[in-house]
């Protein structure tokens, strides 16, 4: 098969060592000739099907109905000239609503679009002129070589060119779970599968729409209607207030029917608006009409759509600067999610430090090799098998171009290892060329070592092992001193080397050891048989032993202090020895002199052997996890929640997939991250650096927040509206707020109300507060207190100027119709006046300075002026369209006085103490009945009762 293997890269003129040319020209010709690594998605809504969706709200076509048959009548009765203004009014303000409804959901469909593409958008490695490039998998071309490792998605149809112990999950496409294993009998591997163990360089055969996969891809399209917890629970807040609304809507009609057909309804001038046998039958309908709208006007007010509204809003603005900030999010819920976090398990390379290995220190026979200057103590039997062990097993690789500089690709550790090969004078090609591999068995997280086995001549083979330096140790019975001398592994000689290990860890190196050991060649199974073939391990020879330095990132300690702050726990899970993972968790700041050491740190191992009660009451402790496997570090997660964490959890390897699954935020690595534990992750931090975890947890309090606030703002100008246009109508049959003044304010408080307050960026205060519990209530009692305090305000003063507002506003001297105009005019400046004022109080519901930072929020003072000028626009140009009229300047200056008082009302509440059990709790606590729910709650569950220590039935 291997031969036409060849076959296939000869026509498809493809060097199957150097790969392709990176010639935009060649790129585009085999694009063209085979196509493009891109299946067409299906189209999402367009804007019609939001205007569309948008048109659907009952409330909204009951208005327009109602809007239709007032127009009719007006029209009839009073003529086209003045007849449709009542019902072309509320049509146009029905209408405007509906527009810039679809336009903002049209707005976030794009966005989330558009984060889905990002998604998708894979980074893989290619071998372009004989050296290893990172792509976008869009880019990917036929006749492109592409190595595979473990972990990474196979980016197109492909034939397998080389490869050690490659197996592949195809059960993406297959619908199987069994792991196929890939050598030249078997080669052809598919797009959208994964590496699930070994690795090999492929030849792309087809791409796109050519493949299985992209067919597949292009028949489904991406799900934009998840659901977050939040946005569920708003529906559910928003569905439960809608039924208060329609029921008072319901009481509300049957009242003012009621009062109009027994002839204790008047108009403004006190003429009653119907007498029995004398009001004609079109006048009774278009009051009937009136009175209806009134209601509906009532539902449309009372019902808050703003919720949901408002939770898309701050996940679409919040996931779109996320993503300046390193963080793409992959699913919704994430965002809510690590707002509430407690706990953060951090990995520690790449993430705590910089991902950028050098070996600093190397010992080889008894002596310290730091670079090519005393590697000619060395003799050449040593440099050799050093060289072949470093060349030979590596995934990564050495570009040796003759005229500029090496140029070395591969994890950081390889790259680490690789590059002291380099200073050692190593050629990468020729060293290559000198063995043949026979058989690999690759890093594996759980073993922390990799091996492979090369026949160098005649029947000689070398078993190269590479991997955490005392778990090499441990298998190593003699070592190698610097002139080739072979010694026996006594005691006192494994002594040394481990207090040299624990002397580099002690400067926060990572230490990794090479050893080998000679095989014979007749002990090589055959083909058939080497693919589960078990490298041996045993009796090696400890060739060296090296130390490889990852700064910390800097600003990781500050990051680490401001999540210690907040309240969310930093503990550190790595790979490395217990004295490495000690000096690292000291220098970032997760650990402190005046820890207990044998408390806070732990060997996986250790924590591995305890059973599920020890390993809950210790976990409370634990800060550094060390020599630990990814199921260590899922039964930490698993102790972490049991104990009632919000767990957060970063990882990059495919075996850590398991703990970011099981965490309620998994965050995968960008960089260093395989496409299986970037499949299992909530959000992928796309600079692998941790003070972009941290911004993640301050989006995530943001998002939580920024509802918390809206909530506050729409259910005031709900209360208020509802009690006001309530109360009047049920004493006078009136309402000082009309239909297309109250979808005037709905739109106010829906749609740009939300833009307005779902919008605010995080401050730093958010991560001085504790984290938000699972189950704290969405209205906190401050917020009550805020709500309350602001409602009551507002009724009572509209109130007041309701039935008193002629002498009060002075209009004596003015007729009943044209006094009672200017007093609702004003009733209705001065409510969406407040409306201004109160979104400035719901910015900082629990901070004393409402206004701090608030000209750095652009958005939030553009849309604030915007609602003032056409607040303007509609009193003083728009009076026959909205049964308004002109106020004078001193009207004004009242209107906006009245307003004012709001906010140093606000101010003054905040002195106010409330108590910081949930409202539930307290009315629970009084209620004579609590002791009588608690028991069914406990019967529910099967717990055990305080009292008779009996179960509950």
């Amino acid at each position: 098969m291997e031969g036409q293997v060849n076959g296939v890269a000869k026509f498809l003129k493809t060097n199957i060592d150097g790969g392709i040319t990176e010639d935009d020209a060649e790129i585009i010709s085999r694009r063209n000739a085979f196509g493009s690594n891109t299946y067409p998605l299906k189209k999402g809504k367009s804007f019609w099907g939001f205007l569309w969706e948008a048109c659907q709200d009952l409330t909204l076509i009951i208005l327009m109905v109602a809007a239709a048959l007032s127009l009719g009548l007006g029209i009839k009765t009073e003529g086209i000239k003045e007849g449709w203004y009542d019902g072309g009014s509320i049509a146009f303000a029905v209408c405007l609503v509906i527009v810039v409804t679809a336009i903002s959901d049209y707005k976030q469909s794009l966005q989330f679009r558009h984060l889905n593409e990002e998604k998708q958008n894979i980074r893989i490695e290619v071998i372009r002129n004989g050296k290893r490039i990172s792509i976008s998998i869009f880019d990917l071309v036929v006749g492109d070589v592409v190595p595979l490792k473990i972990g990474d998605q196979v980016p197109a149809d492909g034939l397998l060119i080389s490869g050690q112990s490659l197996a592949i999950d195809e059960s993406s496409m297959t619908g199987e779970s069994k792991i196929v294993h890939k050598d030249p009998k078997s080669p052809f591997l598919m797009s959208g599968c994964k590496v699930a163990d070994g690795y090999g360089i492929m030849l792309v055969t087809a791409v796109g729409m050519n493949t299985e996969w992209g067919l597949l891809m292009a028949t489904i399209s991406e799900d934009n209607n998840e659901e977050t917890p939040l946005q569920v629970r708003l529906n559910g807040v928003a569905t439960m207030i809608g039924m208060v609304g329609l029921a008072v809507a319901g009481v509300v009609l049957v009242v003012l029917l009621a009062r109009y057909f027994t002839g204790k309804t008047t108009n403004a001038d006190g003429v009653v608006q119907f007498i029995k046998g004398q009001t004609s039958v079109k006048s009774a309908i278009d009051g009937v009409i009136k009175i209806f709208t009134v209601a509906v006007t009532i539902v449309v007010v009372a019902v808050p759509e703003g919720l949901p509204l408002a939770v898309t809003l701050t996940l679409a603005y919040s996931m779109r600067k996320m993503m300046l900030d390193k963080a793409l999010v992959r699913r919704l819920s994430a965002c809510e999610t690590m707002g509430s976090a407690t706990t953060i398990c951090s990995d520690k390379t790449g993430t705590l430090t910089l991902n950028q290995m050098t070996v600093v220190e190397a010992y080889v026979g008894g002596k310290n090799i730091a670079g090519a200057s005393n590697a000619s103590s060395l003799s050449p039997t040593v440099n050799s098998l050093i060289l072949e062990g470093i060349a030979q097993n590596t995934i990564g690789n050495v570009y040796e171009p003759e005229n500029a500089a090496v140029e070395i690709t591969g994890s950081p550790t390889e790259k680490a290892i690789l590059g002291w090969g380099v200073e050692l004078k190593m050629k990468f090609k020729e060293v290559r060329s000198k063995s043949v591999i026979v058989h690999a068995s690759p890093f594996n997280s759980e073993k922390k070592r990799g091996g492979v086995a090369v026949h160098v001549d005649g029947s000689d083979v070398h078993v190269h092992w590479k991997g955490a330096a005392e778990i090499v140790l441990d298998l190593c019975t003699s070592w190698m001193d610097a002139s080739g001398s072979k010694h026996d592994m006594t005691p006192h000689e494994v002594e040394k080397f481990q207090k040299q290990i624990e002397a580099m860890a002690a400067k926060s190196l990572r230490c990794v050891a090479l050893a080998y050991k000679p095989f014979d060649l007749k002990k090589v199974p055959n083909e058939e048989q080497r693919v589960t073939w078990s490298l041996p391990e045993d009796d090696l020879i400890l060739l060296a032993i090296v130390g490889m330095k990852d700064p910390c990132r800097p600003g990781v300690k500050d990051a680490v202090l401001l999540c210690t702050n907040a309240g969310v726990k930093v503990r550190m899970v790595t790979g490395d020895n217990l004295q490495t993972a000690k000096a690292i968790a000291l220098e970032c700041g997760i650990l402190s002199e005046n820890d207990k050491m044998d408390e806070v740190i732990i060997e996986g191992k250790v924590f591995r052997a305890l059973n599920e009660d020890d390993k809950e009451g210790m976990v409370e402790k634990i800060k550094v996890m060390a020599r630990s496997s990814p199921n260590d570090k899922l039964q930490l997660v698993k102790a972490l929640k049991n104990k009632g964490h919000v767990v957060a959890v970063t990882g990059d390897g495919t075996n850590d997939a398991p703990a970011l699954h099981e965490a309620d935020i998994g965050l995968a690595m960008g960089l260093q991250g395989t496409e299986v534990a970037k499949e299992s992750s909530d959000i992928i931090i796309l600079d692998d650096n941790f003070s972009s975890v941290v911004k993640v947890v301050r989006w995530g309090r943001s998002v939580y927040a920024n509802i918390q606030k809206f909530i506050q703002f729409q259910l005031t100008v709900n209360v208020a509206a509802l009690i006001i246009n309530v109360v009047a109508a049920v004493s006078s049959g009136n309402v000082p707020l009309n239909a297309v003044q109250l979808l005037w304010v709905n739109l106010i408080m829906d749609t740009l109300g939300a833009l307005a307050l779902a919008t605010e960026p995080p401050t730093d205060s958010l991560m001085k507060r504790s984290p938000v519990g699972r189950s704290e209530p969405l209205i906190t009692n401050i917020m009550w207190r805020n709500l309350l305090i602001q409602a009551f305000y507002q009724v009572a003063v509209l109130l007041t100027l309701n039935f008193d507002g002629r002498s009060l506003l002075k209009l004596e001297n003015y007729s009943a119709a044209k006094a009672n105009k200017i007093k609702n005019t004003f009733i209705f400046n001065t409510f969406v006046l407040c409306q201004v004022f109160n979104e400035f109080n719901a910015r900082k519901p629990e901070e004393w300075n409402i206004f701090e930072g608030v000209t750095k929020n652009h958005l939030f003072m553009g849309i604030i002026g915007v609602t003032v000028v056409l607040q303007a626009m509609i009193i003083e140009f728009l009076g026959k369209f909205t049964s308004t009229v002109k106020l004078s300047w001193q009207l004004w200056l009242v209107s906006i006085g009245i307003a004012f008082v709001s906010w140093p009302l606000a101010f003054l509440g905040k002195f106010i103490p409330v108590p910081r059990t949930p409202l539930k709790e307290l009315i629970c606590k009084c209620c004579p009945q609590s002791k009588c729910c608690s028991q069914r709650k406990k019967a529910a569950t099967g717990q055990p009762d305080e009292a008779t220590n009996s179960t509950v039935v």
